[in-house]
């Protein structure tokens, strides 16, 4: 039985009917275009669906889009029109944290999520607020060191 789900997504209010049971990954890929939401495990792993639930990281990919009722949804297209989000992806190309590029929006969703709830964090702090996303090409010290220099390059922009 199909539902009318309303969230804000990226700012905008959105609306679609649907069966809340189906996957939210596959509704903001298949309804709202939102491709850098990416696929990986279908399990909740790997990070690479990570999206900013009501300013929580999720991963999308276990979720159903009932849930998302009412909420506010930010993707990698959202965050990447952000100064914040800008300030990040300079970091990860600059850094040489990018490669295939797969990983990247769930890091950048990480880097976000970690950074405006701890501005100055330790490289201890960096790789737990990374873990839960898999990077198979590039490898995590490339990304740490990025997320480094994000959070020096934000400085004060963090703390918003």
């Amino acid at each position: 039985m199909e539902s009318r789900i309303c969230f804000s997504l990226n700012g905008k209010d959105v609306s679609i009917t649907t069966d809340p049971l189906r996957r939210l990954i596959d509704v903001l890929r298949e309804d709202f275009d939102c491709k850098g939401v990416k696929e990986g495990c279908s399990e909740g792993e790997c990070g690479a669906c990570s999206i900013l639930l009501n300013g929580k990281m999720v991963t999308s990919c276990i979720i159903p889009v009932g849930a998302a009722d009412g909420q506010q949804i930010m993707t990698i297209e959202g965050i990447s029109a952000t100064e914040k989000g800008k300030v990040i992806i300079d970091a990860f190309a600059d850094g040489g944290a990018v490669q295939c590029g797969f990983c990247i929006p769930g890091m950048v969703i990480a880097t976000y999520y970690l950074l405006s709830n701890n501005p100055d964090p330790t490289e201890d702090e960096i790789r737990l607020g990374l873990s839960g996303n898999i990077c198979r090409c590039t490898g995590y010290d490339l990304i740490v060191e990025s997320v480094r220099l994000a959070a020096k390059r934000g400085g004060e922009l963090w703390k918003k």
